[in-house]
């Protein structure tokens, strides 16, 4: 796991000694993505340059160092990621090494080149089995090209700035890296501050920049000085891979498909256990985290480090129940009762974390126990992505119930219900929790009173994962990008309306929040994480399960339970979800009160000229005297004020 960046002149070249100093000034903004080592790379009359930081997991020589060229000379990579079967990959190239030539080392970057050079780019990308983002520049038709994995776990954002001799086409695996380089043009995109509203993030190809975009999951561009415009291709697509899956379902049981899905599994995780470096695990206790920890566990010859964190606060722990699970597994288990003191110093770090606003608030935890595993290990496996596969999250039928028995009524009728319910402080319909097998009812009351007036269920489910819901009248001069979730929605042929949420999910909620999240803490402390749900062979066969097998008899993630029941007594594993959160909702009203009226400042906003402090006023003098809670309004906003104060360092 590294970090790169990189720049190419339009059309002319570029002085040595300058060359190196840029890129010696965007790596030194990522060193934290590599602290072992820094590698640059530069064809000055090409005006091209390669910046590499290094975090050495496979190979930890000096034949691991990149910039690494190819056996043949033509290509030169800067590759952030893993290739899990790389070793398969040797074994089929001929000759023990590209060309004939013998192996410098046993890197997978290495591997690599020499699958550019034998089969060419695309073709190795296909073959390989991966996370990753990378530049390779051809030394013989003078192009650059950026590809990245085909779920989105690893970031790469581009773009070009300034015109004409001073024209520059950055790119780079953070902003910040970009930032550095002195022709960037830092200028606000509110068309994606709008986004970042709606969702608590910045989705799709989007950057809180104009000009600055990410490259998309499975995306291959290709960029020169003499074809300036980015041609994108797509390499391997998520609508195709959903689609393809659902059109040849899996023909076999229930119990075959668990055996299968077993072995697929052990398979995946047995290939992202392989490393230089020391090894462990992210443990929640929970589904998803509990079956990659089992699976490594009945692989391993020792006991696997895992890792979780605690919090006192009631609602908000899972670590008594990781420690049951690592206990039954027989695991080496640390844990770490988090004060909020503790969570608290974190908030200053994030917007140098993420680099651009981000206002998931499980980014505090997730930094926690990045930092903790950090102390023992630098990789770290992680379960996410077992609730897009196997529908795990409870929005998927609850949007599915509800518009079932909204539709039936007139749009009247719901919006004066929606107005009677948004009426009611949600203090008072929290002691309706004393009846109803749920917590947060008053915030979860007014949310779905809002929702009512939805005209379709993908209306409907759209507002069930917004934040605002209106953000152009939030966000000054602002136009809502289009997304996956509106205009830009794929076919997706053969899905029923929960396989549809499901898909959008893993290819917008996934890559745009939480695999973010998990990259950014993550190599925030120099740690790499591996997700093996996310082997694209675990999700083209998770979509080829009939959806029956997914949601079985009311049971979500009814196959996964299975393999999990295997290893872990399900008594260790029964109990209502709970996500992996902080009480930011307390937080705002105590600790950090001084702090938000000090980001939310009227006269500080109208002077700002980002936002209409109107509607973001009212919400904050509703939640601080207990009529509302509207933590995860306020924190996207609060995330995006801290952030700008961060971009006149």
């Amino acid at each position: 796991m590294c970090g790169l960046a990189g720049f190419l002149m339009a059309g002319h070249g570029i002085e040595g000694q300058l060359a190196q100093y840029w890129l010696r000034h965007m790596a030194d903004a990522i060193v934290h993505r590599g602290p072992d080592s820094e590698g640059y790379w530069t064809d000055e009359s090409a005006g091209i340059g390669l910046a590499h930081r290094r975090l050495a997991i496979v190979d930890l020589t000096l034949a691991g160092q990149q910039p690494m060229a190819s056996a043949s000379g033509r290509y030169v990579v800067a590759f952030n990621g893993e290739i899990y079967n790389h070793r398969h990959l040797r074994d089929s190239l001929q000759g023990g090494g590209a060309l004939g030539a013998p192996w410098r080392g046993h890197s997978d970057t290495e591997t690599l080149l020499a699958g550019f050079d034998i089969w060419g780019i695309e073709t190795t990308l296909r073959r390989s089995v991966g996370m990753f983002a990378l530049a390779v520049w051809d030394c013989v038709e003078r192009v650059l090209m950026l590809a990245c994995d085909r779920l989105g776990e690893k970031p790469l954002y581009y773009g070009w700035q300034k015109q004409g001799r001073q024209a520059v086409f950055l790119f780079g695996s953070e902003l910040s890296a970009l930032r550095r380089h002195p022709f960037f043009s830092a200028d606000v995109n509110r068309d994606a501050l709008a986004l970042y509203l709606r969702h608590n993030c910045i989705g799709g190809e989007q950057s809180i920049y104009r000009g600055i975009r990410k490259l998309a999951p499975g995306s291959l561009l290709t960029v020169s000085s003499v074809a300036p415009e980015p041609m994108v291709k797509t390499w391997w697509s998520g609508p195709s891979a959903v689609e393809q899956g659902v059109a040849h379902s899996f023909s076999g049981s229930p119990d075959e498909a668990v055996d299968a899905l077993e072995s697929l599994l052990r398979d995946t995780i047995a290939q992202q256990m392989i490393a230089d470096v020391p090894l462990g695990a992210f443990l929640s206790g929970g589904i998803d985290s509990s079956t990659v920890v089992a699976l490594m566990q009945a692989q391993s010859s020792r006991p696997v480090r895992t890792f979780s964190i605690g919090f006192h606060e009631e609602g908000y722990n899972e670590a008594e129940h990781a420690k049951a699970v690592a206990k039954h597994l027989g695991t080496d288990h640390t844990e770490l009762y988090v004060t909020p003191e503790q969570a608290l110093a974190v908030i200053p770090k994030l917007p140098t974390i993420y680099s651009e606003p981000f206002s998931d608030s499980s980014q505090i935890p997730t930094y926690l126990v990045s930092q903790l595993a950090r102390q023992h290990v630098t990789v770290s496996l992680s379960g996410d992505g077992g609730d897009e596969l196997f529908c795990g999250y409870s929005r998927y039928q609850m949007t599915a119930r509800l518009w079932g028995k909204i539709s039936r009524l007139p749009r009247s009728v719901r919006q004066l219900a929606a107005g009677l319910i948004a009426a009611v402080p949600s203090g008072a319909l929290d002691r309706l929790g004393a009846f109803l097998p749920m917590s947060h009812v008053g915030d979860k009351l007014h949310k779905g009173a809002a929702l009512l007036d939805s005209r379709t269920v993908a209306d409907l489910y759209r507002g069930m994962v917004s934040h605002w819901t209106d953000p152009e009248n939030v966000v000054l001069g602002a136009t809502e990008p289009v997304t996956l979730l509106t205009g830009a929605t794929p076919t997706l042929n053969g899905l029923n309306d929960v396989e549809r949420m499901m898909a959008l999910d893993m290819m917008s909620y996934l890559p745009d929040d939480i695999l973010v999240k998990l990259d950014r803490a993550a190599m925030g402390v120099s740690l790499e994480t591996r997700v093996p749900f996310l082997d694209h062979r675990v999700v083209e066969f998770a979509w080829s399960l009939p959806f029956e097998y997914k949601l079985r008899n009311g049971v979500t993630k009814w196959p996964l339970r299975q393999v999990l029941y295997r290893y872990v007594p399900r008594e260790l594993i029964e109990r209502p979800k709970m996500g992996f959160g902080v009480p930011i909702d307390s937080w705002l009203r105590g600790p950090l009160r001084d702090w938000c009226e000090t980001l939310l400042d009227e006269s500080r906003l109208r002077q700002e000229g980002f936002f209409n402090p109107e509607p973001i006023r009212k919400k904050w003098a509703e939640h601080i005297s207990g009529k509302r809670n509207w933590q995860y309004h306020l924190w996207d906003v609060l995330m995006f004020q801290a952030w700008l104060e961060t971009q006149g360092q």
